[in-house]
């Protein structure tokens, strides 16, 4: 007599879903009861070797252990950045030194320029949004904090926006180095981008927090 052989064709573990927790714990009892109807239909004189079945089974378990480790590690990540925003979240309404633009509305801005030391002088060049010179002025050769006035020549101020600030260090008549002035802005927001947090300050500008090398209350 002749016996035909029914194998059900066993699914692949590399095929089973793994976007979730849940639809892997479904699958699995799909992938049992497959395993199931194979055994009870294979051909009996050619029977599939059981190790084959230990195989299957360790590695759609191996499948569903990965799955689980990567929620967890998924939701801690999620809670680490929830802490770190929480923590982030004190630097609101404060005034952070970093080396970008100054938001000029009227008043002055405080700038904290770092000169080089063996230089003769130093002076620092102000450009508008558009990279447009408006203002150049002296300062002396030391760290000690300068405040712009945003004044023009003949006293009136400028355009209400953004300004970026240069320290030119010289020796002489050569310029020895050139280099962003540090500028005190109030944070008005904190945000999370691609695992990092970025502040954005008055007037727009937007920094990484690992740029900024002092805070301190707001003056007014």
């Amino acid at each position: 007599m002749e016996i035909s052989q029914t194998q059900t064709p066993l699914q692949s573990p590399a095929s089973v879903p793994t976007n979730d927790s849940g639809a892997i714990s479904s699958d699995f009892e799909t992938f049992l009861r497959m395993l199931t109807v194979q055994m009870e239909n294979q051909d009996p004189l050619n029977p599939v070797d059981s190790s084959d079945y230990a195989v299957q089974l360790a590695t759609f378990s191996g499948v569903e252990q990965q799955v689980q480790t990567n929620d967890l590690l998924r939701n801690l990540a999620t809670q680490l950045g929830t802490s770190g925003m929480a923590q982030m979240a004190v630097l609101v309404g404060k005034e952070a030194r970093a080396p970008t633009q100054g938001y000029f509305d009227g008043d002055g801005i405080l700038l904290a320029p770092n000169p080089v030391s063996v230089a003769d002088r130093a002076e620092i060049v102000v450009t508008n949004a558009e990279g447009t010179e408006v203002d150049r002025f002296d300062i002396a050769v030391s760290a000690d904090p300068v405040t712009w006035s945003g004044l023009d020549p003949d006293g009136y101020p400028h355009p209400i926006g953004l300004y970026s600030f240069q320290a030119i260090s010289y020796a002489g008549d050569e310029a020895l180095a050139q280099d962003t002035v540090d500028v005190y802005s109030t944070v008005t927001e904190v945000r999370a981008q691609d695992g990092e947090s970025i502040l954005i300050l008055e007037g727009g500008a937007a920094i990484s927090a690992q740029q900024v090398s002092a805070l301190r209350a707001p003056t007014s």
